[in-house]
């Protein structure tokens, strides 16, 4: 008996007449209960991990503007202060050099009241 006539007769006890001598077993391969829970738990906890790192970077911005809008009343209130001084310092020269002030007479004081 030669090599091939071996293997013929190996496929012939699965075939019958008028059969292909080559047979094919599709097996479905699919994923057990458990598998699939642990891939749902990965990917549950990699959607956590998504969403916190994304609300993490919204409160680091959430501080900075925080930071920056006090930053920017507090030289608003400077601004407003200094725009105060200023004018209160150059009513001073104003009123010294209207035409008001230059038609004033000084007066010194003829006398004394007594009790």
């Amino acid at each position: 008996m030669t090599y091939s006539s071996s293997l013929a007769m190996n496929r012939s006890r699965f075939t019958g007449r008028n059969q292909n001598s080559v047979s094919f077993r599709t097996q479905a391969h699919t994923l057990g209960p458990i598998t699939n829970t642990i891939t749902l738990i990965v990917l549950a906890c990699l959607l956590g991990l998504l969403y916190l790192t994304q609300v993490t970077k919204t409160n680091a911005y959430g501080f900075q503007i925080n930071d920056l809008q006090q930053s920017q009343t507090q030289l608003q209130s400077q601004y407003n202060n200094l725009e105060v001084a200023s004018a209160r310092l150059q009513s001073l020269s104003r009123v010294e050099n209207s035409a008001v002030a230059k038609n004033l007479v000084s007066v010194a004081p003829s006398a004394t009241v007594q009790n």
